[in-house]
C-alpha cells in the first residue's frame, strides 16, 4: 500500500506510477506555453484532458477514492498514457478487483507427459527449453537449460523459483549479462503475476520475502511496471562457454493458461550456436543419470 495515500488501490498505484513515466513531449504536449515544472511527467489534469474524463473524475480514480471505471474510460486511460498491451490488460483487471475472502492456497501445478516429452525433443535439437508456472515457478526444464541458466532441480522444492534465482542467486548477476534488464523484467512479470492472482497467499509470501531480502526488487517493485514475454533475445556470459545471446518465445502448453513453455534458440551459424552446442556436448558427456525423462517432478510445494 502506498504511505501517502493510504486509502490507494492497485489501480490507483498503477495510474500514478504510469502517469510519472510519461513526458508531456511523449503525450504531444511540447508546448512552451507549460512553462517550467516541477515533475517530469503528466500532471492529472492533462492526463484527464487527454483521456476526455473530468479532473474530479481522474483524481477520485487516482486517489482511490472511486473504484469503479467503464471499459471505455480504461481504454481511454489507456490510450492516453501509452500503455501497450500487456500494460493496458493489466489495468482493466485492476479495475475488476473487489476485496473478498482469503482464498486457499490452489492445487499444485503438474506439467503434462506431452510437455515432458517435448523438453526432451528440444534437448535432442540443442534448444533449451523450461516452464515457468504461477508466481514464476519453475516447473520443469530440459538438462540444457538447467546447464545454461542453473539446475533448479538440484534446489529445494520451496527455491525453485525464478524470481528467486535472479534476485538472491549472486551466479544470477554474473550469468546475465544486462542483469539489470532481467531484474526489472522479472519484477514486471510477477507484477503481473499478482495483478491476475490477488489473493494468493504464497505469491504475497514471495513477494514480502524478495521485498526484505533484495533492495533492488524492492526499488524495480515499486516502479509498479507490468510485462509479459512472447519473444525477444536473452544475453548471456557463461562461466563455461562465454558470450551469447539465445532468442525466444513463450507458447502456452496443455490446457493451464498459468504455464508457460519457453524455448531458446540461436542464430544458425553464429558463435553463440557453437557456444550452445558446445554446451550441449559437455551436458551429454557427464555421467548424469538425472535425464529429462527421469526427472518429471512435481511443482514447488
Amino acid at each position: 500500500m502506498d504511505r501517502e495515500h493510504p486509502d490507494s488501490t492497485p489501480m490507483a498505484e498503477f495510474l500514478r506510477s504510469a502517469r510519472s513515466r510519461l513526458t508531456p513531449q511523449e503525450a504531444g504536449l511540447d508546448d512552451p506555453s507549460l512553462g517550467r515544472r516541477r515533475v517530469s511527467g503528466l500532471r492529472r489534469e492533462e492526463l484527464a484532458r487527454l483521456a476526455g474524463v473530468s479532473v474530479d473524475y481522474y483524481t477520485r480514480l487516482e486517489q482511490g477514492r472511486s473504484r469503479s471505471a467503464s471499459a471505455e474510460v480504461l481504454d481511454a486511460l489507456a490510450t492516453a498514457l501509452h500503455l501497450d498491451d500487456a500494460e493496458r490488460s493489466h489495468l482493466h483487471v485492476l479495475a475488476r478487483r473487489r476485496p473478498g475472502p482469503a482464498r486457499r492456497r490452489p492445487r499444485p501445478q503438474r506439467v503434462h507427459a506431452a510437455t515432458w516429452d517435448l523438453l526432451e525433443t528440444l534437448q535432442q535439437t540443442c534448444r533449451p527449453g523450461f516452464v515457468l508456472g504461477r508466481r514464476l515457478d519453475m516447473l520443469a526444464h530440459n538438462q540444457l537449460a538447467g546447464r545454461l541458466i542453473t539446475d533448479f532441480r538440484a534446489l529445494p522444492a520451496a527455491e525453485r523459483n525464478q524470481a528467486r534465482f535472479v534476485f538472491l542467486d549472486p551466479h544470477a548477476r554474473e550469468l546475465y549479462r544486462d542483469w539489470n534488464r532481467v531484474a526489472a523484467d522479472t519484477a514486471a512479470m510477477l507484477r503481473l503475476e499478482a495483478g491476475r492472482h490477488p489473493d494468493d497467499p504464497a505469491l504475497s509470501a514471495l513477494v514480502g520475502d524478495l521485498s526484505i531480502r533484495s533492495e533492488e526488487f524492492r526499488r524495480f517493485w515499486s516502479d509498479n511496471k507490468v510485462h509479459r514475454r512472447t519473444t525477444g533475445t536473452k544475453d548471456y556470459r557463461h562461466p563455461l562457454v562465454g558470450d551469447l545471446t539465445v532468442t525466444y518465445q513463450a507458447l502456452t502448453p496443455g490446457d493451464d493458461p498459468d504455464q508457460i513453455l519457453f524455448v531458446y534458440g540461436t542464430e544458425p551459424g553464429s558463435p553463440s550456436e557453437t557456444s550452445l552446442r558446445l554446451l550441449s556436448q559437455w551436458s551429454s558427456a557427464e555421467a548424469d543419470t538425472r535425464s529429462v525423462t527421469a526427472q518429471r517432478p512435481g511443482a514447488p510445494d
